[in-house]
């Protein structure tokens, strides 16, 4: 396999690159959108996009094997506003202040996803580090499903620990674990 190149967008380019963002999309989320999960269905996953690459400090990171896009990892800084809608169904906080957010704390990283054929080749893995890389926030935090047993472990390989459990103010959305991942 050709090694993958890797190529950072702030928030306007991302939305340049929308129709790279649902390509990719697509072909993650194949299988669970052929079945009619509306979670996935690309209408609500690209509403979701748009709104998250209105945010500030968003970054997107996507990678290209010989120039076509095979997967990609999005977050943004959590501030203040919107720490609290992230944090909004959380079921319990760990602990007091978990939830303070002041845009330089917390790194909140959505989503991770690899076209299919090109999954289990470590580029899950290589687009998070790149996505975390360039962060300068000391802890980030992403929603995982416990039913998404392969993603789950992978997550606690890479260092994340379960910190809580969240279901998310969207529609269809499930419950989720929070996982954190320190840094120094």
């Amino acid at each position: 396999m050709t090694e993958p190149t890797f190529r950072r967008y702030d928030a306007a380019a991302a939305r340049r690159i929308r129709d790279q963002v649902a390509l990719i999309h697509r072909d993650a989320y194949a299988d669970r959108i052929a079945q009619g999960d509306p979670f996935t269905a690309e209408d609500e996953a690209m509403r979701r996009f748009d709104l998250y690459a209105a945010k500030s400090g968003f970054d997107l990171v996507v990678a290209y094997i010989d120039g076509e896009p095979v997967g990609q990892a999005w977050g943004w800084s959590l501030d203040e506003r919107s720490g609290a809608a992230w944090w909004r169904g959380l079921e319990y906080e760990p602990e007091p202040g978990f939830t303070h957010e002041d845009g330089r704390r917390t790194f909140a990283l959505s989503e991770i996803m690899v076209r299919k054929p090109r999954t289990g080749r470590g580029l899950a893995r290589a687009l998070h580090d790149e996505l975390l890389s360039a962060r300068p926030e000391p802890r980030a935090t992403l929603l995982v499903q416990p039913v998404n047993e392969r993603a789950y472990r992978a997550y606690l390989k890479w260092g994340w620990t379960k910190a809580a459990e969240l279901r998310p103010g969207m529609p269809h959305a499930p419950l989720f674990d929070v996982l954190m991942l320190y840094r120094n």
